[in-house]
């Protein structure tokens, strides 16, 4: 019988994981086991390796595996994403690459947190920035998105490709450079370029200011920042504005907007309170 030693993290986190497995969910016999889980070489047999490398990988005698053994041992232990992402830090120090998910949705738990900003716009973007979530103040305060059809619910196409926007942004060339430069950045974080090269083809077509923009290969990250738009029921705002990743879902991300005073922000929750009393929104 081999044993793992107690500095060797990997081997036994792995020897943890098949521990946990169910045989008969993997096509095998059940039976009478020495010891719960998959064995050894079930694991190497699903990941296609040696049974005896797999057992001197336990050990902590099979050197640092590629790229290409983690994620079929990911695949054989039936590793959820944080999972995967652990067996990589153990076993080369470092995440995987990230994989890109396009999303389509918002969950319901994600929904409430924005909901729960109810005097500060925020919205759910996904990593082409289409818009897929929003709150009322949001609604109130910058567009009515519900409103656009979804292909248009998309930020880039909101700045670049909507006059009446443009008007609306104080610093209009600022603000949608900034866009653009982040936008860029984002993409190649997750490794979205293949994904979104018809959509900035497209964008390139239909806005030469787009197209400018994009060939000038600036890049930064959103971070936070302040937007000033001139809001044509209430007037001038300033909101300051921060992007929080979304952990779990590296291909979303959340933005909120902050009235950056109080005036701005009494001037922000009458106009919600005049809008709710008329019942509008």
């Amino acid at each position: 019988m081999s044993v793992v030693a107690a500095d060797n993290h990997l081997g036994l986190w792995l020897k943890d994981r098949r521990a946990r497995l169910d045989p008969s969910s993997f096509g095998f016999a059940a039976g009478r086991r020495r010891t719960p889980g998959l064995r050894r070489e079930e694991v190497a047999q699903r990941a296609n390796v040696s049974a005896t490398w797999y057992t001197w990988l336990e050990q902590g005698r099979g050197g640092k595996p590629s790229v290409d053994v983690l994620d079929r041992l990911s695949r054989a232990l039936a590793l959820n994403p944080v999972e995967r992402e652990h067996l990589f830090l153990l076993a080369q120090h470092r995440p995987p690459e990230v994989r890109y998910r396009a999303a389509d949705a918002v969950s319901p738990r994600l929904q409430r947190v924005i909901d729960g900003f109810v005097a500060s716009p925020a919205l759910i973007r996904t990593v082409r920035w289409d818009i897929i979530g929003w709150n009322r103040a949001a609604t109130l305060c910058l567009a009515d998105y519900s409103r656009m059809p979804p292909e248009e619910r998309n930020i880039l196409r909101i700045i670049f490709l909507r006059p009446e926007v443009k008007h609306r942004m104080v610093h209009w060339e600022q603000d949608a450079r900034r866009a653009v430069a982040a936008f860029r950045h984002a993409v190649a974080k997750v490794g979205a370029g293949e994904e979104t090269r018809g959509f900035v083809d497209e964008l390139c077509a239909a806005s030469p200011d787009f197209a400018r923009m994009w060939r000038d290969n600036d890049v930064e990250g959103y971070g936070e920042g302040t937007k000033h738009i001139a809001h044509p029921d209430f007037g001038a705002i300033a909101l300051d504005y921060s992007s929080f990743a979304v952990d779990g879902e590296p291909d979303l991300g959340m933005v909120v907007y902050t009235p950056a005073s109080g005036g701005d922000a009494d001037r922000l929750r009458a106009y919600m309170a005049m809008r709710a009393e008329r019942q509008e929104v």
